[in-house]
């Protein structure tokens, strides 16, 4: 079964530690680059955009929603994104930064009804051999009611996982037939024309307050 947040240990099978890697896709780190340089230019104007404005992070995908449904990014255009891959079997990165990201939607949506009509976090999948529409559904369920999760092919998660400059890697499978995925977790902000807009801090350890004011800070 996949992830839940309560005081049940994780199953045998996911003992080992969910491996959310640090290493970083060629587009961040060329990105990660380029800011210092453009913040010690004194002839350059404040920048208005998002650390993530202008890079090539996020483009089309064909996935398949919780309800077994064919979409496309364009499906989403016309409302903010907030984009994250991971999988529901991961014991403890992923829920947790769930977690935080649904607080967030939470405090934001108490702030700005309005505009929090207007935001859509997804949940890509990076394990489709066992991240159906039906598990994520369970999954997603624990962290938002507008928490939508995307599954597919093998052939179409790659796509979008390199899209979204995402690494992950299938580990060892065990006698129980389990197995980890190693991959790297961000949580990205696209704008309703699918413009990479900033990095949610669904890593820092509060209550969803960062990723509420973060989301104050671009969605207005």
């Amino acid at each position: 079964m996949p992830t839940k947040l309560s005081a049940r240990p994780a199953p045998k099978r996911l003992a080992p530690k969910c491996r959310a890697s640090k290493r970083l896709a060629p587009a961040l780190l060329a990105l990660a680059a380029m800011l210092p340089l453009a913040a010690c230019d004194p002839g350059q104007p404040p920048l208005e955009q998002g650390a993530l404005w202008g890079s090539s992070i996020g483009g089309d995908f064909t996935l398949v929603d919780e309800t077994g449904k064919t979409v496309h990014a364009s499906d989403y255009d016309g409302k903010w994104k907030v984009v994250y891959f991971g999988y529901a079997y991961c014991p403890d990165v992923c829920p947790f930064d769930m977690q935080r990201l649904g607080q967030g939607l939470k405090l934001y949506a108490a702030e700005h009804p309005d505009l929090a009509k207007d935001l859509q976090p997804l949940f890509i999948t990076i394990d489709p051999e066992r991240d159906t529409p039906e598990v994520l559904a369970e999954f997603t369920a624990n962290f938002s009611p507008d928490l939508i999760g995307l599954t597919g092919t093998p052939e179409q998660v790659k796509a979008a996982a390199d899209a979204y400059s995402v690494y992950f890697a299938k580990g060892e499978v065990n006698d129980n037939g389990g197995y980890m995925m190693d991959h790297s977790n961000a949580a990205y902000l696209m704008d309703p024309e699918g413009n990479p807009v900033a990095l949610m801090p669904v890593d820092v350890k509060d209550q969803g307050q960062a990723v509420a004011a973060e989301l104050a800070k671009w969605v207005r």
